[in-house]
Formats: C-alpha cells, structure tokens, sequence
C-alpha cells in the first residue's frame, strides 16, 4: 500500500509538471521576434524580443534581469546577453514586473540554470507559485508558465541592492495584483540618468469591475496606480512591451548610443491620458 501511494504521488507531480508548458498559442509573432539587444543609458541594457522587454541592469558584483518573456525566449536572451559581452552565468538577481506569461514564462527555467535569487512583489507571489492559475483574470488559461517560488517578496518602495546600483521597486498594482514598476539611477560619463521602467496599467477584464470578484480591490487600485504613476519624475521611462514607449520609433538596430532618444515625458503623460480614458470608460459600464 506504502508503495502505490508513492507511485500516486509521483504519477501527479510529473503530470503537473507536464501542465507547466500550457502557454496559450497564437500569441503575437512581434513576442517571439528577435531583436538586436542594445545599451539603453549607463548600466541599463536591453535583451528582450521584439515586443517584450527584458532589461539587464549590470553593476560591479553581478547583474539583475527584469523579465524573461514568453517560455521560447530563454535562448534569444541568452544569445542577445552574449552579443552584448556579458556572461548569462552572471545574472544574479531576477525581478519581474508582473505575473502574466508573457514575463515570466522563462522565469523558473532561468533561475535554475543561473542560480540567481528571484525577487517579486509579494502581492503577485501566489500567482507566481501558481504557474497563473491563481490570477483573477488568466488564470482561466490554467497553469500558463512554470511555477517560479520568490526567494524574497518585496513591498512598495524597497530597494534593491547590488553592488552599488539601488533599485526601488515601486507597487502598481491593478493589470495584476503585484504589478510594479522600478525606478533607478545609471549613469554613462557624460552624465546621470534616472530611469524609469514602468508597468503600464492596462486593462485586461471584460466584465464590469464589480464582477471581478477574485480581485474586490481592483477598481481601487487602478486609480492608485494611475494617480500614482503621474507624480513620478525621471529621465528616461521604458515599459514591460517595447509598443507601450515607442521603442521602435525612439531606436533602429545599429543607430549608435543616444539615452536621449528615450528622453519623452510627454509620451509618457499621453500613455497616462489613454489608460486614465480606458479606465473611465470601465467604471461606467
């Protein structure tokens, strides 16, 4: 009897673990797309898709990741790290900026092969351990990356260290429970750069707002969030999807280093206005 239990047993956790590579098909080509990775300002790089972002933040006692994209990314961002002279091996700290599939889906697997510590807003830490199942919109996908447990779970305003690059993590929460922004300061030898890297608060449920009874608190925290994402002030604002701060526009493979043409508070505030329209329109349905 022992025996057949721990054949069940067993027998379930490997049919999990095979549920771990449900990611929904048919998602955008621009997810998957490589891009050509480039050094944004100072220490802040970018090694993501042609649409998902992925930012690798370099400091003297190892660098930090921001965003793995879809599962299929993991070797285009190893190979775009490569191309920039970095070592993937050298990633020590992993951050996301919210808990969907489309940023996470390579998350566990890098976390194994580089050991590095995975840091997450802790309101988005039972999706994350979930592998989605758990999100009060997606999670009708069932499990849509592969579980990923957060070695620390972070608050608003915590700061992230290593070396001497601080990065603080800013709570805006709202497209999912945990989703946050991050903000630092890099600088090149011309000068200092705040930068921002913001979760833009884009609204994903088509029922009325009320209805969204796995996240009572939703309405409540989009307009925090917009409210809040205003009063930021920085000099260079980057986002999770590169269609959500023009990159495409601001940046061409080969164009040389220019952290000015990422220089667009006024594309930022016009981002803002839209999503402040979308959410008036949500709250009157």
């Amino acid at each position: 009897m022992l025996v057949f239990i721990i054949v069940f047993f067993l027998l379930l956790n490997s049919q999990l673990h095979a549920q771990t590579a449900n990611e929904p098909k048919h998602n955008p080509e621009e997810w998957s797309e490589p891009f050509k990775p480039f050094r944004i300002a100072g220490d802040v790089y970018y090694v993501g898709t042609y649409d998902l972002a992925s930012y690798l933040i370099v400091t003297g006692k190892g660098n930090i990741l921001i965003n793995t994209g879809l599962a299929g990314s993991l070797p285009l961002i190893k190979k775009n790290i490569a191309e920039l002279g970095f070592r993937f091996s050298d990633i020590k700290i992993l951050l996301t900026t919210q808990a969907h599939f489309d940023h996470v889906g390579a998350m566990a697997a890098v976390k194994k092969e580089t050991g590095a510590k995975f840091w997450a807003d802790k309101a988005d830490a039972d999706v994350l351990r979930s592998g989605g199942v758990t999100d009060y919109e997606l999670g009708r996908l069932g499990i849509s990356f592969e579980p990923v447990i957060p070695d620390r779970l972070l608050e608003d305003n915590a700061v992230i260290k290593l070396g001497n690059t601080e990065i603080t993590l800013l709570h805006h929460p709202g497209h999912t429970k945990g989703s946050c922004s991050y903000m630092l300061t890099t600088k090149d030898q011309e000068r200092s750069y705040v930068v921002l890297i913001a979760n833009m608060p884009s609204i994903i449920i088509n029922k009325k707002f009320p209805e969204a009874t796995a996240y009572p608190a939703i309405e409540k925290d989009y307009a925090y969030t917009l409210s809040a994402m205003r009063k930021l002030k920085f000099d260079i604002w980057l986002a999770s999807h590169a269609s959500q701060f023009n990159l495409h526009t601001k940046y061409k493979p080969g164009n040389g280093y220019n952290p000015s043409a990422f220089f667009d508070n006024g594309g930022y505030i016009k981002a803002l206005d839209k999503l402040q329209q979308d959410f008036v329109k949500k709250q009157q349905e």
